[in-house]
């Protein structure tokens, strides 16, 4: 299959979170997608994304990220979702679009680059270890969603 990895648009917003909450339907969270199109809209200085293109401009993966600052690191990228359609998988665009990632954290000399993957999904443990990735298998999330935001109280 031929694709083509290049930069979100604006314009591929609907299809972007599509895909979201189709990575949110194989985690089993569904429900924990509250994001909009209006939303990525309006919060779009925020959002970086590469996209897997095929040749009929089917949006089939993703690779969304984020800079952010780690006091022990400095400068990192913190990569959000990495996802491919099921259909499209095995095919080398996880790859290529995670060699994106890398290309934009050496350009912007970042100190770290950092993902999350549970526990449960084994394809992709050994995806990211046969790329060299490190699994901390210590540290938990710790989440507040806006309603818990709004009403935090020590």
């Amino acid at each position: 299959m031929n694709f083509i990895i290049r930069k979100a648009t604006e314009e591929d917003f609907p299809e972007i979170l599509d895909l979201v909450k189709g990575l949110a339907i194989f985690q089993n969270s569904l429900e924990r997608v509250t994001n909009t199109v209006e939303q990525m809209l309006e919060e779009k200085y925020l959002f970086n994304c590469f996209i897997a293109e095929n040749e009929h401009k089917e949006i089939v993966g993703i690779a969304s990220y984020s800079f952010i600052y780690y006091t022990w690191v400095g400068k990192s990228l913190y990569l959000d979702d990495l996802y491919v359609k099921d259909s499209y998988r095995g095919q080398k665009i996880g790859s290529e679009l995670l060699k994106k990632i890398f290309e934009v954290a050496k350009t912007e000399n970042c100190k770290r680059v950092r993902w999350q993957v549970s526990d449960w999904n084994t394809s992709a443990i050994g995806f990211y270890k046969k790329c060299g990735a490190e699994i901390d298998e210590e540290c938990c999330n710790c989440d507040f969603d806006a309603k818990a935001i709004q009403v935090f109280n020590l």
